[in-house]
């Protein structure tokens, strides 16, 4: 018997696949298509064991697919738009040693290294390692020709196409924006996705009111301000002081004509929004403290106070102070309240701290009047330092937006409810002069380049207007009709596209993308890109071949092929494409279209997904509208999510290498659900390639072993085998991998197990089995499964056979049926051995009497069987009335019971033989429970009854005595 040695089986499979070219679709109107595409990653470094997670259930199901009769099509490309090129490549220019040893663990030679200085060869570089190093290698039939990137012309020529389509639809709109912008590459995306980050993906962009407080410090300066950050501007009513940190070094900045005092940090993010920003020097904060400032909208002084909290990197690192809503402000206050030490270290009078009174100006449903005192004792806060501040904000400040009104020391804004009151008088102190507008991030973001993140203002920045309502309200229809898991994620889904409004769509700066048609200093950015491609796949074979040229995709190309306008000689005529050329292109795209499934990670369910399905719904024609979306989620190393760019990943080849390609398949395919994230395990990894050891050892000893004998076992397996077939296609229905695959890696192994301990031997019937199981492991581990289907004698790839369907004619309730009453019998007796710890050398078994049975009969005739109506139908019987108080006993044991399992009803029928097959398979039993066993009817006139009783049973119970 030869040895399960996956690295011998993988390359030669692989290359067969590749040789005889299995995996190129072409249209077929004889079958039915199924396109499926995952989201193509980003080139930003080598891939991980993260990404093949996703990337690996494509394959499963695409395979699954065509073993099921669909001619598929799964094409596969790379996203290289933005700067994950440039800043990679920037990193190797500098001999960043982080950078280097990263690529030297994963083999790349120092003369490689030299190539990578240049984005261009990264982009090469890892499009060629993502493709051969990893997909290839990891056995995917996808459409090789296909391939595609978006930095390729001929791609970019297709993103032009599809943005003079929206330009079209009037979707293009331009307007001042306050965007994302790394201070070196220029404007960035802030999501989830990190496309274009290393840090801070999460981020959220405030809108700060900045406040303006006149502070007369007799320095020459007539318009001079201590200027606080606030995200709640109508909170102005209850200021009592002013917070400052007295070891910060501030700066004067020259703003318009006015000078405000905040902090370095903030004047040079203010730069980046406002004209002609000037730092005029250093004022220490210790300098402040103990003067007094005037507050906009209630001009009324106020003194300045010291504090921790004012945090140089938020805002403009100055707080105004709200005690009575602001859990860290009362804090802060009672704080300083209670230490006159610190009071006269900064030249404060302990006194006038002490007579500072909290101002109420909200109410709030459920609390009283100063909601941050009160919350502050209800949590048990101690001081300022105390982390439970952070929920008691996040508390109050919910409470107090949504449900709260303004009280009657906010003047005109009494009564009013604070959501409208914080526009309102935001407005009014903007036009007053009072205050002014500061964008920043809620935590701190840096580039792929290393640099930091900050918010400008760009005064012409294009956008996509999602908002568009006929376009909003189009996908919201086609969403509700389309197939998308996990479940959660197609109610979410409309949501989204009810709040998605305008998306910057293009950039200035040094990134790698498309140029945008209306002006050509604009490259569009790397989600706009990304949205309609799967469309392009159909395209790409065409442009990889040189059937067509990058100068000959025009508009009018593009219009006939995606939109059916115009006609092929006319393409001929304006291209010099070929008319058969173009005819043929047109009909893939018929074929092909619309795209099945779009499957992609978590992080794209609020950006990517929404805008792939509202691109096709602006631009093709209703029936191109995509079918499904598949979200997963992620493989996580402890810690937290894998990042390719950012390491700590453990390299494909060392994983595949280590545990066998087949193995890490099914881990990704059984370890859990796709929709919940899994930490990766090792162990688990190495417990799943013994698991496929195992079954290879299996399947060798099957080969060998066998009869011509016919045993009612055959039955049970062959129905089995047939009752699993057709839960797989359900499964399967639902991208249910992990429930087929515990069905065919985990089930069906033990059933075969099971099959040869009960005696099966029966040749054709294991030919049969094998034949079903070699089919069935074909998706999730094609490697294992062409090897044994070559060693059972066939000469076709099995990747290419049916799978096999269901027969349920060949199903045999009643054979299941006796066999899992076995099998509970045997497992009833070994629980009571093990509870009562007696050590029997004899089980003596008690079956249920005839009478019984007959009163069974009797309730499952019934619709509700009562214990009423059975016994008075049951006591017509003179058989059955003659037992008399036993016959009441039982009937309320059966209702009781049937009522308790209504599944019951469906499988006693088929028990009514239970005794016979107990008494048939005694010898079996014998030999799995190592003691002798004897078998007895209730009403048996022979009846071995050494403790004087018969232990009476329900049907589908039995008794025992042990002896």
């Amino acid at each position: 018997m030869k040895d399960y040695i996956p690295s011998e089986i993988e390359g030669k499979w692989q290359k067969a696949w590749l040789d005889s070219r299995i995996y190129e679709a072409e249209p077929d109107p004889e079958k039915e298509k199924f396109f499926m595409i995952f989201a193509y990653p980003g080139v930003s470094g080598y891939l991980h064991i993260g990404h093949m997670r996703g990337y690996t259930y494509t394959d499963v199901l695409t395979r699954f697919r065509r073993m099921q009769g669909y001619n598929v099509l799964f094409p596969v490309g790379s996203h290289a738009t933005g700067n994950l090129a440039y800043a990679f490549a920037s990193k190797v220019e500098k001999g960043d040693p982080v950078q280097i040893e990263y690529l030297k663990a994963n083999g790349c030679s120092d003369e490689e290294i030299e190539r990578l200085k240049d984005p261009m060869e990264v982009i090469r570089f890892f499009n060629d390692v993502y493709v051969n190093d990893y997909w290839k290698k990891f056995g995917f039939l996808a459409d090789w020709r296909r391939f595609t990137c978006t930095a390729n012309p001929d791609y970019q020529k297709f993103i032009e196409w599809q943005f003079l389509k929206l330009h079209e639809k009037g979707l293009l709109i331009k307007k001042p924006y306050y965007a994302p912008f790394c201070i070196k590459c220029g404007p960035v995306a802030v999501d989830p996705s990190e496309t274009d980050l290393s840090k801070g993906g999460n981020a959220e962009k405030y809108e700060y009111t900045l406040l303006k407080f006149w502070i007369d410090l007799n320095d020459g300066y007539d318009r001079e301000y201590l200027v606080a950050a606030t995200l709640r501007p109508e909170t102005v009513f209850g200021q009592t002081n002013f917070w400052i940190d007295p070891k910060i070094n501030y700066v004067r900045a020259k703003v318009g004509d006015e000078v405000w005092i905040i902090s370095r940090e903030a004047a040079e993010k203010l730069k980046y929004q406002k004209d002609g920003v000037e730092i005029l020097g250093e004022i220490e904060g210790r300098e402040l403290i103990g003067k007094r400032c005037t507050a906009p909208m209630i001009h009324r002084e106020i003194p300045i106070l010291p504090s921790e909290f004012c945090d140089p990197n938020v805002g403009t690192g100055l707080v105004t102070s709200v005690p009575s809503d602001a859990p860290a402000d009362w804090m802060g206050l009672y704080d300083l309240q209670r230490d006159p030490e610190m009071c006269e270290k900064y030249g404060l009078d302990p006194e006038m701290v002490r007579k500072i009174e909290v101002i109420p100006i909200i109410e709030t449903k459920g609390w009283g009047p100063m909601p941050a005192v009160e919350i502050c004792e209800k949590l048990g806060i101690e001081n300022q330092r105390d982390p439970k501040l952070e929920d008691a904000k996040k508390e109050i400040y919910s409470a107090g937006f949504h449900s709260g009104k303004m009280n009657e020391n906010c003047g005109e804004y009494a009564g009013m409810p604070v959501e409208q009151a914080k526009e309102e008088i935001k407005r009014r102190m903007i036009e007053e002069g009072g205050a002014d507008i500061m964008y920043d991030f809620s935590e701190e973001v840096v580039c792929r380049c290393g640099a930091p993140v900050v918010v400008k203002k760009i005064p012409d920045q294009w956008f996509i207007n999602y908002g568009d309502p006929e376009l909003t309200e189009k996908s919201r229809e086609h969403a509700e009709r389309m197939k998308i898991l996990p479940p959660d994620y197609a109610n979410n889904i409309i949501d989204i596209l009810d709040w998605f409004k305008e998306r910057a769509c293009v950039r200035m700066g040094r990134w790698i993308g498309t140029p945008f048609p209306l002006y050509k200093k604009w490259i569009i950015e790397a989600i706009s890109d990304s949205t309609l491609y799967p469309a392009y796949y159909v395209v790409s074979k065409y442009a990889n071949d040189g059937s067509i040229r990058e100068e000959q995709m025009t508009e009018e190309f593009f219009d006939y092929i995606y939109l059916g306008r115009g006609s092929a000689e006319q393409v001929e005529k304006s291209t010099g494409i070929p008319r058969e050329t173009a005819e043929k292109i047109r009909s893939d795209f018929e074929y092909w279209y619309p795209l099945d499934i779009n499957l992609g990670g978590k992080e794209h369910m609020t950006v990517h997904f929404p805008v792939f399905l509202m691109n096709h719904v602006a631009i093709l024609d209703k029936k191109d509208w995509p079918r499904g979306i598949l979200v997963h989620w992620y493989l996580t190393m402890k810690g937290g999510k894998i990042s390719k760019s950012k390491g700590g990943a453990e390299p494909i080849p060392d994983a595949a290498e280590r545990f066998g390609i087949d193995a890490m398949r099914l881990y990704y395919s059984h370890i859990a659900s796709p929709f919940v994230d899994v930490e990766w395990d090792e162990k688990a990894a190495l417990n799943y390639r013994s698991r496929l050891g195992r079954i290879w050892a299996l399947v060798q000893e099957l080969t060998n072993y066998g009869g011509a004998e016919r045993k009612e076992i055959d039955r049970w397996l062959v129905s089995k085998f047939n009752i699993h077939l057709e839960n797989i296609r359900k499964m399967m229905d639902s991208f249910d991998m992990r429930g087929m695959s515990t069905i065919v890696y985990f089930e069906m192994m033990n059933d075969i197990r099971r099959y040869m301990k009960r005696g099966g031997e029966n040749e054709e019937i294991i030919a049969e089995v094998l034949d079903i199981w070699v089919r069935a492991v074909a998706p999730v581990t094609p490697h294992l499964a062409e090897e044994i289907w070559h060693d059972l004698g066939h000469n076709t790839f099995v990747s290419l056979e049916r799978f096999p369907e269901p027969h349920t004619k060949r199903i045999s309730d009643e054979t299941l049926e006796l066999e899992s009453f076995l099998e509970e019998t045997m497992n009833d007796i070994r629980e009571i051995i093990r509870v009562t710890g007696k050590k029997a050398k004899k089980t003596v078994i008690y079956t249920a009497a005839e009478w019984k049975w007959k009163v069974t009969d009797i309730a499952l005739s019934m619709e509700k069987p009562e214990i009423g109506l059975i016994l008075k139908e049951a006591m017509q019987n003179p058989e059955i009335r003659k037992h008399g108080k036993a016959v009441q006993n039982f009937v309320k044991n059966l209702a009781g019971e049937l009522r308790k399992r209504p599944d019951m009803k469906k499988r006693l029928p088929f028990l009514k033989g239970a005794g016979a097959f107990l008494a048939a398979n005694a010898e079996y039993m014998k030999r799995e429970m190592g003691q002798e066993i004897l078998l007895f009817r209730e009403d048996d006139e022979d009846i071995y009854d050494p403790a004087g009783k018969s232990r009476a049973a329900l049907p589908w119970r039995v008794g025992v005595y042990l002896e």
